[in-house]
């Protein structure tokens, strides 16, 4: 059978830039993964609002993102299943209020994404 043309190919890795390993504290023994749930506009946009705030309601996140119920509905519901963020539902007299909050998992996620971003800056100015 003949090999099809969409299968890996093996190819060697390549080492990365000196700057993307261990960004803390010393050497890792591999370079940090790139967090491609945080890496995503929206989400990095919902998880960066909640960082510098305690909490914010379903309409302010929709507000000061500028986005749409649906688009903050999904990006929001895969931040919880990750546990970066908690979301709570509540009534205020019969009006349903939806509450997001970032959790310890998830300011530690984008600590380390931002991290992340800053050695990838550092090394591609460093060539």
């Amino acid at each position: 059978m003949a090999e099809s043309s969409l299968a890996p190919r093996n190819r060697p890795e390549r080492a990365p830039p000196s700057g993307l390993q261990g960004v803390r504290g010393g050497a890792a023994p591999a370079p940090l993964e790139l967090d491609r749930l945080i890496h995503e506009r929206m989400r990095l946009a919902i998880v960066s609002a909640l960082a510098v705030n305690q909490s914010l309601s379903f309409n302010e996140l929709k507000r000061l993102l500028d986005t749409t119920d649906g688009n903050l509905s999904v990006h929001a519901r895969k931040l919880e299943e990750a546990d970066y963020i908690i979301c709570s539902k509540m009534f205020e007299g019969r009006v349903p209020r939806t509450e997001y909050r970032l959790s310890a998992v998830g300011r530690h996620a984008l600590e380390r994404y931002l991290d992340h971003m800053e050695a990838l800056i550092r090394a591609t100015r460093e060539r």
